[in-house]
């Protein structure tokens, strides 16, 4: 029996199948690992919702767009009598011009460790209507409604107003009311009830809007020609939507952009009936991103920790066969522990320090912690430097590859290819099918 348990021992197959088996099993932890970031970043994503909940949500403006009601009458059918049944429909206007001029304030709000994006904006909102003549559109000039025009304006979140709105119709200032006569505009929003007539075609507008959102201000190009201007103190923005800017301008101190947008550009017309358009597949806008998001690359970096498991432990391997050190699977698996709890450090520290800092910190642990240990195992410096320099270089490597993720394929399959083919060269002279005798600690 002690033959057979010596013979087992100093199998290197083995060895081998024992380290594939823990490997596995690792993978449980692993995965764990996985569900605890993803668990952190729901509960920050619960924060920030509360905190947008409670000052604004994400805005996109919509309008403002010209409602005109009108009378269509339609023949039916009562007791055997054609009858004429008069049904109210809407005709839209959009602006022949829009122009937005916009300053967005950023602010930072805290709860426990974590931190969420608002603004105030304060948006200057002017343009000019061209009202269609009735024949054009192919309706009886005594079927509209013309007292009943509004103006609409789209709004999602109205908790986010901040002054006594009113609008400025040509000459005139009219107040406005909550609530939308219906959903085309949006969800919620605000009307005015203007004077417009047959007699005149031309109407200018104008008003001032003081706004609080959260993250995303987003605007809808209803213009026959929209032409928006930004800017911002807030140095990392991310455009986003239907269309970029013209022009940027990024520096430390914040960033300005302008957009001009053509009714060409986008999939609905300038006057409509009765059809349904869904307008804001065209907004855009800009997104007030925090630059880093630790969670998204945590959890990119728990991605490969059986990758590091597996390196490590084939280290472990070949200090063994060079330093003929009996190793036990106890540890392997103590070992295997503190390349995970390198994942827990990172997270939680990095709710504190920041990503860069929060992975300096647990790398350096977790290399010295395997580091010395190793030496308690091999009794050898030359080993210990050898293990302490390896795993500084796949850490460092690593860190490259988070940093660098529209490279991160790229990086990782050479990265790859150089660490095998530096373990085939230092195993090139092993014997695998010999057994191994190695002697205890």
């Amino acid at each position: 029996m002690n033959e057979i348990k010596e013979r087992i021992s100093g199998s290197i197959s083995v060895k081998i199948m024992i380290i594939g088996l823990l490997i596995l099993i690792l993978l449980i932890p692993a995965s764990m690992v996985k569900n605890l970031i993803m668990e952190r970043k729901f509960a920050r994503d619960s924060v920030v919702r509360e905190i947008s909940d409670k000052w604004g949500n994400e805005q996109n403006i919509t309008g403002p767009i010209l409602n005109i009601p009108w009378n269509k009458f339609i023949e039916v059918t009562k007791d055997g009598e054609i009858q004429f049944e008069k049904i109210e429909k809407n005709l839209y206007v959009l602006p022949e011009t829009l122009d937005i001029q916009g300053d967005l304030q950023p602010e930072i709000r805290y709860r426990g460790v974590y931190k969420v994006i608002v603004y105030e904006s304060k948006l200057k909102v002017s343009g000019k209507f061209i009202i269609p003549k009735p024949e054009e559109l192919g309706i009886d000039t005594d079927n509209i409604n013309w007292d009943k025009a509004n103006l609409q304006i789209g709004i999602p979140d109205m908790r986010g107003i901040q002054n006594d709105l009113r609008i400025n119709w040509n000459e005139a200032s009219f107040a406005v009311d909550p609530g939308l006569s219906n959903s085309v505009v949006g969800k919620s929003g605000i009307t005015s009830i203007i004077p417009i007539s047959s007699d005149k075609q031309i109407y200018n507008f104008e008003f001032t809007i003081n706004l609080n959102g959260s993250e995303n201000l987003l605007f809808t190009p209803i213009g026959k020609t929209t032409d928006v201007h930004l800017t911002s103190s807030w140095n990392t923005p991310s455009f986003t939507g239907a269309f970029l800017p013209d022009t940027r301008e990024i520096s430390d101190t914040g960033f300005s952009a302008n957009w001009k947008i053509l009714n060409l550009n986008r999939n609905y017309p300038q006057i409509w009936k009765e059809q349904k358009f869904s307008l804001k597949q065209s907004s855009f806008g800009v997104s007030l991103l925090f630059p880093v998001d630790e969670y998204q690359k945590s959890m990119r970096s728990a991605k490969y920790a059986i990758m590091f498991i597996a390196l490590t432990f084939i280290m472990f391997l070949l200090f063994e066969l060079i330093n003929r050190r009996r190793t036990h699977p106890i540890q392997y698996i103590l070992v295997s522990v503190g390349l995970l709890i390198f994942y827990t450090l990172l997270i939680s520290l990095s709710e504190y320090l920041g990503f860069n800092w929060a992975y300096l910190f647990s790398c350096t642990g977790i290399i010295l912690l395997i580091t010395l240990y190793s030496h308690s195992i091999f009794k050898k410096i030359s080993t210990t430097l050898i293990m302490g320099i390896s795993l500084t270089i796949l850490y460092s490597f690593l860190f490259v590859i988070l940093q660098l993720q529209d490279y991160s394929l790229l990086l990782g399959s050479v990265g790859l290819f150089f660490i095998l083919a530096t373990i085939m060269y230092i195993s090139r002279k092993i014997d695998w099918y010999a057994g191994f005798t190695l002697k205890n600690p």
